[in-house]
């Protein structure tokens, strides 16, 4: 039987709202707009300095866009608990195929050790989970991710929570009126998260 899905259209206009999904216990969808919201401000994104250290000295990482996105969700799955059920896989991988959900994924020669996946609508992006399988890979994703992000113009990185993990990057809550104050702003941009074609993108 194939998983049900949330149909894409809903999805976006959700994410436009200020809100977001996830698997219940109980086998159904719950949707979520936290007050206060979490975010990592773009324009003040703090790489800690042992991991600075350690990004120079790891020169086996190698961080490809979009080779994997399946994959990455299924990383971030493989925890004792976890939201991301088979109707979150589903919905978001037919995201991915519309070109509106990314993965951002570390890799050690041909292996996916870490990544992260998340939504871009507008000049907004919003990450929803990311994992590690070496120590630091999940952190790298993120590095490459804002890097990527500022270069294209993105205004909003949404974490929705926060997380002392995050809090080391700089993130930070602010209330839901000011998330989506700054929310409307961002979804506004015409820029774009994917500048190729759809297939395999590397960044060395």
């Amino acid at each position: 039987m194939r998983a049900r899905i949330i149909e894409p259209s809903f999805l976006l206009q959700a994410y436009g709202q200020g809100l977001f999904p996830m698997g219940l216990d109980d086998g159904e969808i719950g949707w979520f707009s936290p007050d206060p919201r979490a975010i990592i401000p773009l324009d003040d994104f703090h790489v800690p300095h042992g991991l600075k250290r350690f990004l120079r000295r790891r020169s086996t990482f190698d961080i490809r866009i979009n080779t994997r996105f399946r994959d990455v969700m299924l990383g971030c799955a493989d925890r004792e608990t976890t939201w991301i059920d088979d109707t979150v896989l589903e919905s978001y991988c037919c995201l991915h195929r519309l070109g509106f959900a990314h993965s951002v994924e570390t890799w050690e020669g041909d292996r996916l050790v870490g990544g992260l996946y998340g939504v871009s609508i507008g000049g907004a992006f919003f990450g929803e989970s990311m994992f590690s399988r070496v120590s630091n890979a999940s952190s790298a994703a993120l590095v490459a991710l804002v890097d990527r992000l500022n270069d294209r113009g993105f205004q909003l990185l949404d974490t929705q929570w926060t997380t002392p993990h995050l809090k080391r990057f700089g993130a930070e809550e602010i209330s839901r009126d000011e998330y989506m104050t700054r929310l409307a702003r961002a979804l506004g941009l015409l820029v774009s998260f994917r500048d190729k074609p759809a297939g395999d993108s590397k960044i060395s």
